[in-house]
């Protein structure tokens, strides 16, 4: 028996054990193990044969992609280079120096700095350039392999050369764990802190959610609600005990995370009821209900969507309307109601992120956008339109209001004052208008009601 029809029982006989090992009917794992001898000898075939060498390591997860690529476009495979950053996605976190970065008219452009950030600390300022990272020129890269460079192990330092006011100045920074902001307010004060008044008679609140992670639900309720004093933190109060008479929570632009944080989120403001039910084919049936454990005293309560707002943002703002406790504002949102599992593979050969189920609001409305469907998401109870041209404009306010460390050169504040005092032929935001006029129409009704018609409140724990 010569080397090759050796190797290849060899390679057989692994396939067979590898193909019972395998859940399912002895059928089914008949079925598996000719697909897996196939798939095997189309490989090899490629590899000795094709007219030029080939990546094998790519080839094989270009297989597996391939594979996936009949489902939905949530369904992936990551590999095990890939783990790290994904991870660090899902959990809202990365190691670098906390700095927003934009590629503007070919110049690596910083639009803030986070705050509390090394680059915060170090006084980098929105409007500098990057003209170097770690001594290599950025010119002619693109804005992926910057942040490449400019992220890195915790610990570990990078040094960013400016261009400011027209001189290079280095920036020598420790990098460190960052923890993106997801709850954010209305505009900045003087102190760069959050103000999250929009209005003050009456007094209105802004709070917007950009994403939902590990730590959405324990900040909102902290701004909310406050923070008591302990040792060695005088505490706050919560807007509610600052004299709120009303809440806009923006989820325009929010792209989902995290589900536990959208239940936790809705069981700040609604007391009892189902808050959202996911069914799949190969799942139980969950139904995730109100506890009333915490839940906030009422207040009037408008929440704003876009055709952005997807997922957990779809939860809750379907979950606040479906139980009458909020108004929504804006657009339909975009159907993304799947859940995803991360599956983690044998062998430390990657993750697979597997969609498994479908969310349901308390209606029952499937949130999902099915291929041909014609009725999905958060339908707003009032639509106000707003084309690509608006929703850009809407989001390009948003950062200019999100800066901290704005530019302090005399004209950079010039230029800041002059497009403040520019005349506009139509709102800027007229979804977030309309959200004020209504607020103030809810609030005007709240205070003029009989005490017997309005709604009944829970105190705060």
């Amino acid at each position: 028996m010569n080397r090759e029809r050796a190797a290849w029982l060899v390679s057989m006989v692994l396939l067979a054990v590898l193909a019972f090992q395998l859940p399912g009917s002895i059928a089914q794992r008949d079925d598996d193990y000719a697909w897996v001898r196939t798939l095997v000898q189309v490989h090899r075939q490629v590899v000795n044969n094709y007219v030029e060498p080939v990546d094998d390591a790519k080839l094989k997860e270009r297989s597996v992609e391939g594979m996936l690529s009949e489902l939905d476009p949530y369904t992936n495979y990551i590999p095990p280079e890939r783990q790290e950053r994904f991870d660090q996605q899902i959990e809202g976190t990365f190691n670098g120096v906390g700095i927003s970065l934009d590629m503007q008219e070919g110049k690596v452009t910083v639009i803030s700095p986070m705050e509390g950030s090394p680059a915060d600390r170090a006084g980098i300022e929105a409007g500098d350039f990057i003209v170097k990272v770690d001594g290599q020129a950025v010119a002619g890269w693109n804005l992926d392999e910057v942040v490449k460079h400019v992220t890195g192990k915790a610990g570990t330092q990078v040094t960013l050369t400016i261009l400011r006011g027209g001189k290079n100045i280095d920036f020598t920074m420790t990098r460190q764990e960052i923890v993106l902001p997801t709850v954010l307010g209305y505009d900045r004060n003087r102190d760069d802190s959050w103000n999250y008044w929009v209005s003050q008679n009456p007094k209105i609140a802004y709070v917007r959610i950009g994403q939902f992670d590990a730590n959405t639900f324990e900040t909102l309720k902290g701004i909310l609600a406050g923070v008591p004093p302990s040792p060695g933190s005088p505490g706050h109060p919560g807007l509610v005990q600052s004299g709120m008479n009303g809440l806009i929570l923006d989820l325009r632009f929010n792209p989902g995370g995290r589900l536990e944080q959208a239940v936790e989120v809705v069981n700040l403001f609604v007391k009892e009821g189902v808050i959202v039910t996911t069914r799949g084919r190969n799942r139980p049936e969950q139904v995730q209900r109100a506890t009333g454990q915490g839940t906030l005293p009422y207040f009037p309560m408008v929440v704003l969507v876009n055709d952005f707002s997807a997922s957990a943002a779809e939860i809750v703002s379907g979950s606040l309307k479906d139980n009458h406790r909020a108004l929504v504002i804006g657009q339909r949102t975009f159907g993304k109601g799947s859940v995803q599992e991360i599956l983690p593979l044998d062998d430390h050969s990657g993750e697979l992120k597997l969609t498994v189920a479908y969310y349901y609001l308390p209606s029952g409305r499937l949130v999902h956008r099915k291929k041909d469907a014609t009725d999905w998401g958060v339908e707003p109870q009032i639509i106000v339109p707003v084309d690509e041209a608006g929703a850009r404009a809407i989001r390009e306010q948003m950062l200019r209001r999100d800066t901290i460390r704005r530019p302090t050169t005399a004209a950079a504040a010039a230029a800041t004052r002059m497009a403040a005092t520019q005349p506009t032929t139509q709102p800027v935001d007229p979804q977030l208008d309309r959200a004020l006029d209504t607020m103030t129409g809810l609030i005007y009704l709240e205070n003029t009601a009989p005490t017997a018609t309005r709604p009944e409140t829970t105190v705060l724990k």
